[in-house]
């Protein structure tokens, strides 16, 4: 069972944490975590890109020459793709770029993600996050306190709106929830700092 320690907001030892091992403890599955960060950044995508084809632009109604005896090549269109102007061949348009992953495999690949932070030590795991109002030299603090300077995702059992006002003049740090945060945001940090309750939260919905 993988141990983690518990520390407070001035970065102090204050205990430890026994974490899950079906959770925080299994081989990372570097195959499926490819497919699910795959499928999140082609979810995202608008798929709104758009050209004119040939049949779409305006004009090239006229025949620009006769078909003979100019010596010139023959044309049928101002508004044929070789033409300035003219329409794309096989240009883009609109599309759906949605991947579908199983439930299960989203699961794991979850599982693999929290699993990989905690082999390379970089899960950090407080007591809580007491921030009374929001001020960016709290999180500053914080930070300074744990002697993380790298890109930082901060995972809160629920929303909290001081610690998000606090982090978010901050670059490289993003604060996001146990229901928001995706295996790509996790992935996507170096450093992962979470609650004690939050852990509560990934062990009750990834057993």
């Amino acid at each position: 069972m993988p141990k983690v320690a518990l520390l407070n907001q001035s970065g102090q030892n204050v205990g430890e944490v026994n974490l899950n091992d079906n959770v925080f403890g299994i081989e990372p599955n570097q195959q499926v975590l490819f497919d699910v960060v795959k499928a999140i950044r082609a979810n995202n995508r608008q798929g709104t890109h758009k050209v004119k084809t040939r049949s779409e632009v305006r004009g090239g109604g006229r025949k620009p020459w006769r078909q003979k005896g100019t010596g010139r090549a023959r044309q049928g269109s101002t508004r044929s793709p070789q033409w300035t102007g003219g329409g794309v061949v096989f240009g883009p348009t609109p599309r759906d770029y949605t991947l579908k992953v199983n439930r299960k495999v989203r699961k794991l690949a979850l599982r693999s993600a929290l699993s990989q932070k905690v082999q390379s030590e970089k899960l950090f795991v407080l007591e809580g996050f007491n921030v009374e109002a929001p001020k960016t030299k709290t999180m500053v603090d914080i930070l300074n306190n744990l002697k993380i300077t790298d890109k930082v995702l901060i995972i809160l059992p629920e929303g909290d709106t001081n610690v998000e006002l606090s982090a978010r003049n901050i670059p490289n740090v993003v604060v996001s929830t146990v229901s928001q945060a995706s295996v790509y945001d996790i992935m996507h940090s170096t450093v992962v700092i979470t609650t004690q309750d939050a852990v509560k939260n990934y062990e009750e919905v990834l057993v």
